[in-house]
């Protein structure tokens, strides 16, 4: 591409990032979370220190523990930056940086991976779930098609060597034709002839059961295929800022009590009411399926009343 073309792309996709940082902003309104937890996996936090804020994103900096995962591109003394801004040949490259200003070159493995890259589009089409590859100067790289035009949210989900898990986000462009979609309240999913069905509900502030059920032309599936040492991995995403929680679910493939299928149970804590997506990834026949959902909070609950009751036979 020459250097005309060039220019002229990123212009294009900077207009995109500035109509969708406007489209954000109006739409969000003040953050409100619930009290903060410990980072980590599994029932997901709701309160990582947040570092000193997102300055690449537009979000607005609030105190280091009442924000959600994903919002800020630095935080903790990390700080996810982008080769390009605007990946045009294909490729998405990017370096985290640690607390010395220099690139991360030492992270442990969670779920058979030392980096997971969620890429979405800002009205959370075209959800990604891909692993790159890091160069030894701590330059991560992966092949990534961005399907359409628009501004996209790129996560990445990692563990510093001797740190704590953390989950960085940051924008970047498709230049092209933007035309938002907008998603109904769907618990059912079809992709590939599969059916999965989602049950229970998300409750803001509180560690929520939910379980999803996967068949097969009517036939439930019962042997499911571990996928990154997981029968499930499940992302959600709050409709607006795409606040962000990786969910991984009870149990293990192999541990001897966990069935391969057809019902993948997990204990999600949303921070705050409003609707959002889930995305499910799971494995059968060899091949990777991403099933989506669109869900709406249940009503906020007292700590003190009883536990809202599980989805599936609970735990």
């Amino acid at each position: 591409m020459n250097t005309a073309a060039k220019l002229s792309a990123y212009g294009v996709a900077l207009a995109l990032l500035v109509t969708a940082g406007w489209a954000t902003g109006t739409a969000v309104g003040p953050l409100t979370t619930a009290t903060a937890a410990p980072s980590g996996h599994g029932a997901m936090p709701v309160g990582e220190d947040a570092g000193h804020g997102d300055v690449h994103s537009g979000t607005v900096a609030e105190t280091a523990t009442d924000q959600p995962a994903g919002l800020a591109s630095s935080r903790g003394g990390y700080t996810l930056t982008p080769t390009d801004p605007t990946p045009t040949d294909g490729t998405f490259s990017f370096t985290v940086t640690g607390p010395d200003g220099t690139p991360v070159t030492a992270y442990d493995v969670e779920h058979d991976k030392r980096m997971h890259l969620i890429v979405v589009r800002r009205d959370t089409t075209g959800f990604q779930h891909v692993h790159p590859e890091m160069a030894p100067d701590g330059t991560w790289t992966v092949p990534l098609a961005l399907p359409a035009g628009g501004s996209y949210r790129a996560f990445a989900d990692f563990a510093p060597s001797g740190g704590e898990p953390t989950t960085l986000g940051v924008d970047i462009a498709a230049p092209g034709p933007f035309e938002p979609v907008e998603h109904a309240p769907s618990r059912t999913a079809q992709v590939d002839g599969y059916t999965v069905e989602l049950t229970g509900d998300l409750v803001p502030g509180q560690a929520s059961p939910v379980a999803l059920t996967v068949s097969r032309d009517g036939v439930p599936v019962t042997d499911l295929q571990p996928y990154l040492a997981a029968y499930g991995h499940l992302v959600a995403l709050r409709e607006g800022d795409l606040a962000y929680l990786h969910v991984h679910p009870d149990g293990a493939p192999g541990d001897g009590v966990t069935p391969a299928g057809p019902q993948i149970e997990f204990v999600a804590e949303v921070p705050t009411a409003g609707n959002y997506r889930l995305f499910l990834d799971f494995q059968h026949g060899d091949v990777v399926r991403t099933a989506e959902f669109t869900v709406p909070t249940g009503a906020a609950t007292d700590p003190a009343a009883p536990a809202h009751a599980t989805a599936g036979h609970g735990h």
